[in-house]
């Protein structure tokens, strides 16, 4: 519950108001935004909806046009982020802001140590260094560095900085994106102390699930404007999308008929190390095959192998009935196989190039003119593609790092199907997306297998996987651990029962 205040004291955070232009776009327009003492508020929207501009101002990064931010009920112009450091105001974004090479301690107390007769004094560093993680509920070595920490570590480190530095409102951005499960419900339990303890928090996650389960309130940014605000305990789920994509969704996941041809990859004894021990299946023409298991249990591992990205110690990989030599992932693209990997901004696309040319780059032999790439073909492939995929950009010269989470995957979706690709592995294809642009990937999904193309999908969204899947295969510990036949009929207990099996 909210942290209750006389109804004559004003809220803790109020922006009113905000407007945010850049050259050609109006990021926020006139966007309204309040916080409570002691509330966790869910900011939620689209991709490209305004919510990181909005951070941003909040952060002291970008100044608004116009517009005015009270804290206390006191307006502030907060024109630097060390402006709004010193207002109490922290931001934890998606990518840390750590030094990996330094230790926990050192990231805690960074520019702001405790000094004693002009040295750092380490161990009273150390003595609240441990604190401020006992605070919180983890137990942490402060002489750790960052680089050696999990996801989770790392992130409770950003907030016992926060926490360090006396912050009011900690703003957390996608906070779960790279989280298991166990590591979600300990974030939760972080966030359910904070709030105990009088701290509010922005909460912005596409997880709908999570803002129900922790949020005191929501608020929705569409186009850059407010278009919803309620306590979460009064907006259904369908409500909620509403106000996001700006027209119902009837259904999470969209029907489809499975019409299911021949076998068309066959894997037998995939073996790397132990994180990929003796996987064998079938995947068949107008599949799609889920690959479900908890953070560790070697799905990513095995796909990589498969798209030749890792080399196999032993194993087969049969296509159409013939075994295939599969070294690198040329081979692999050669045979029609593609990897939509699930870090799409390290290892799917180059941001700092272009949608157009991410798009050609694999396919430079079909755009081949004598010894020159036909620019102008490739040009006009890429707007085929635009149009069929409904990618949202604003001319093939965009830069890839420019897009919405969204459309970045339909630009790497774009280039495999360019390609010719008979067999699709998607792993974990709508992380950091938002609910509409997930549907849309999942009508992309439906529309691949109506055509006979094959798919494997990695999920860690046991609702995605089943909604999705014909079948399932359950991994843990680089070893299938069993098969769910007709995935429709299954439930998450029984997935998560194999996942746990011994």
């Amino acid at each position: 519950m909210v942290a209750s205040s006389d109804s004559a004291t004003p809220p803790l955070l109020e922006m009113k108001e905000i407007v945010k232009t850049f050259p050609g776009v109006k990021a926020l327009s006139e966007v309204t935004l309040t916080l409570a003492r002691g509330e966790v508020l869910a900011l939620v929207g689209e991709n490209g909806a305004g919510k990181s501009t909005l951070i941003k101002a909040l952060g002291g990064a970008h100044l608004p046009d116009s517009g005015e931010i009270l804290i206390d009920g006191k307006s502030v112009t907060l024109r630097s982020p060390q402006v709004s450091q010193r207002e109490g105001i922290a931001i934890i974004f998606q990518e840390f802001n750590l030094a990996p090479k330094l230790s926990a301690r050192e990231n805690l107390f960074l520019g702001k140590e405790i000094v004693n007769r002009g040295f750092i004094d380490h161990r009273a560093e150390r003595a609240q260094a441990r604190e401020l993680f006992g605070q919180l509920g983890m137990s942490i070595d402060p002489e750790a560095r960052c680089e050696n920490l999990t996801v989770a570590e790392q992130q409770t480190v950003e907030i016992a900085r926060a926490l360090a530095s006396d912050a009011r409102i900690i703003v957390m951005d996608e906070p779960t994106a790279a989280l298991s499960q166990q590591e979600v419900d300990k974030l939760l339990s972080i966030i359910r102390r904070l709030r105990k303890e009088g701290i509010s928090i922005i909460y912005v996650s596409h997880r709908l699930e999570e803002i129900y389960e922790i949020a005191d309130r929501v608020t929705v940014l569409r186009d850059g404007e407010t278009v919803g605000e309620a306590p979460v305990s009064e907006v259904s789920k369908s409500q909620l999308i509403e106000w996001m994509v700006g027209r119902p969704l009837e259904e999470e996941f969209p029907e489809r008929q499975s019409n299911l041809g021949p076998v068309r990859l066959k894997v037998e004894n995939l073996s790397r190390g132990s994180a990929v021990r003796g996987v064998n299946f079938e995947l068949r023409e107008g599949e799609v095959l889920g690959i479900s298991g908890l953070v560790g249990s070697g799905r990513t591992e095995m796909v990589r192998l498969i798209f030749g990205a890792d080399h196999l110690d032993q194993g087969n990989i049969i296509m159409d009935g013939k075994e295939r030599r599969i070294c690198e992932p040329r081979d692999a693209i050669r045979n029609g196989i593609c990897l939509l990997t699930e870090d799409r901004k390290e290892q799917g696309l180059i941001l700092i190039h272009s949608a157009q040319e991410n798009f050609g780059l694999p396919n430079l032999q079909a755009f081949k003119k004598g010894f020159l790439i036909d620019g102008k073909a490739e040009a006009q492939a890429f707007e085929t593609s635009r149009k069929n995929l409904k990618i949202k950009v604003s001319s093939g010269s965009q830069k890839a790092g420019q897009l919405s989470g969204g459309n970045q995957q339909k630009v790497v979706l774009a280039k495999w199907l360019q390609g010719k690709a008979d067999i699709f592995i998607f792993d974990e294809p709508t992380r950091g997306i938002d609910v509409g642009a997930k549907y849309e990937i999942y009508l992309l999904i439906n529309e691949l297998v109506a055509r006979g193309k094959s798919i494997l999908l990695i999920s860690s969204e046991l609702p995605e996987v089943i909604g999705m899947s014909d079948r399932i295969l359950v991994m843990k510990e680089g070893q299938v651990m069993g098969e769910i036949e007709d995935a429709r009929t299954t439930s998450q207990e029984a997935v998560l029962a194999l996942a746990l099996s011994e």
